[in-house]
């Protein structure tokens, strides 16, 4: 098989693929796949249903100092 026959394929599935694409996209009620890649739209926190959880500077600080207790003695322990 030439090279050019398998490229004329190739291009016509992708055009097949493409057309199922659009009418799929366009149909109405639910979806049952996730669409993935730059095209994909985040939900709007609202949706989601969480509220983020904010920290406290304290907490951060306390955090952050026993993140780096924790690094101090595993550097002690590895010499």
């Amino acid at each position: 098989m030439a090279i050019e026959s398998i490229v004329a394929l190739i291009d016509e599935e992708i055009a097949k693929l493409t057309q199922i694409r659009t009418l799929l996209a366009t149909t109405t009620g639910s979806t049952s796949y996730k669409v993935v890649g730059p095209k994909a739209k985040k939900a709007p926190a609202a949706a989601k249903g969480k509220k983020r959880r904010v920290l406290s500077p304290e907490a951060r600080k306390r955090i952050a100092d026993a993140q780096r207790k924790r690094w101090a003695a595993q550097k002690a322990k590895s010499k």
